[in-house]
């Protein structure tokens, strides 16, 4: 049975390990997680998702609470219209993180950063436009567009001077998804560098209907999205993403055509990911009961998460003065949810929605425990402890495994390491 090792993902005279490790957002794909990939020939990816936050977070900036500041006034208004992010400090944040991750990348790997379109901040094209253009500005390998069809952002860089030169790819659920970018970006003559295609399985939100998502199998999808770029003599590379699991499942798929894998789940455990100790431990712990597909997200996908996060049934107001990431023509769905539920219950002192959360505010304090559908089978890949907590893993060591373990097996750490 042939490894993972055995095949390369090709991009022009460079040749990687075909092992991309995907960009979970608000720095749970961290720098530090993303140059490990790097370092060990595959790609890594950071996430632009939240991006002044993580600024504050990480560099010290204030920009969330400058924000705060110049929108105080309207915290009580359920009109958000008049919030909107200024691009400049969006861009100023952006190649901030991107330039100390390429000043730090070391071997002969990439790093690329995930660009949600479905962050509209009220101003969609805008922020778009300024985080895309950030990117290249500091040097990112590549750009992975995800959350959206993206019908219109290879446009808003098209005058930029590494257009052609940077990796610019798409995360795509269907074959229809694909046609629908392909013909929208005809004229740019300027075809994406790889398109990934997720499964229903993948952590997160989903690109399938709420009700179907479960008819649908990566491999069925794959083989379809291979077909159509034989038919229409395309050489872009494949990635297949979503439920991976072991480096067999990997290899399974490199043998069917796909250039390169995806993964994620395994290395929300990872020393190198910014998810904190104790929801490591819960994803450890999780059964397979314990992980939902629910409709809670206002952005209108359906999203797999751990049933007991802390997100769920939520009671906080609407904190879009701040953050305000998903904000549509001043409108989210959890504020009209907020809203009903206050006037529903005028004598309580907390309200609780039910049919929606807060996720910029519950993912910024990582409480929207977003997972894939294994992570049930986390506990399997370490060492439980005497204490009844479950072994850290380092990066490099859930790597190494994909990359050369045969025959569906999982390599255990080594007890003290």
């Amino acid at each position: 049975m042939k490894r993972v090792d055995d095949f390369r993902l090709k991009f022009g005279n460079k040749e990687l390990v075909p092992i991309v490790i995907g960009g979970m957002g608000v720095d749970i794909s961290t720098a530090e997680l993303a140059l490990e990939a790097a370092r060990l020939g595959g790609i890594g990816t950071i996430s632009d998702a939240m991006i002044l936050d993580v600024s504050d977070k990480l560099f010290g900036t204030d920009y969330t609470k400058q924000k705060a500041r110049l929108y105080r006034s309207n915290i009580s208004n359920f009109d958000k219209s008049g919030i909107v992010f200024d691009p400049n400090l969006i861009a100023d944040a952006t190649r901030r993180q991107v330039k100390a991750v390429m000043e730090a990348k070391r071997g002969e790997g990439m790093v690329f950063t995930n660009c949600m379109e479905k962050l509209t901040m009220n101003a969609p094209k805008e922020t778009l436009r300024a985080r895309l253009t950030a990117a290249l500005d500091a040097g990112i390998d590549g750009i992975t567009l995800s959350a959206g069809l993206h019908q219109g952002s290879f446009k808003l860089i098209e005058e930029h001077p590494r257009f052609r030169d940077a990796k610019l790819g798409i995360i795509v659920s269907s074959v229809r998804a694909l046609q629908i970018f392909l013909r929208k970006n005809a004229r740019l003559s300027r075809l994406p560098d790889f398109v990934v295609v997720e499964g229903p399985l993948a952590g997160g939100h989903l690109g399938f209907g709420a009700e179907d998502w479960s008819k649908y199998d990566l491999a069925t999808i794959v083989e379809e999205v291979l077909q159509f770029m034989k038919a229409e003599n395309l050489a872009i590379p494949v990635i297949a993403a979503g439920g991976i699991f072991t480096g067999s499942d990997a290899a399974s798929f490199l043998e069917r055509g796909v250039s390169a894998v995806q993964v994620a789940t395994r290395f929300t455990v990872a020393n190198e990911c910014g998810l904190p100790a104790n929801v490591k431990q819960e994803f450890f712990k999780a059964s397979e009961n314990d992980i939902e597909v629910n409709t809670i997200s206002p952005t209108g996908y359906p999203m797999r998460m751990l049933k007991n996060s802390p997100a769920t049934c939520s009671g906080i107001r609407p904190n879009c003065e701040p953050y305000g990431y998903l904000l549509e023509d001043g409108k989210c769905s959890y504020i009209a949810s907020y809203e009903r539920e206050l006037k529903l219950q005028p004598d309580e002192r907390k309200v609780f929605v039910k049919d929606k959360t807060c996720l910029c505010t519950y993912m910024r304090n990582y409480n929207v425990w977003t997972c894939g559908h294994y992570t049930y089978r986390l506990k399997d890949t370490t060492n439980k402890l005497p204490d009844g907590s479950y072994q850290p893993l380092s990066a490099e060591h859930i790597f190494r495994d994909y990359q050369y373990s045969t025959d569906g097996q999982i390599m255990l750490p080594k007890l003290g390491f």
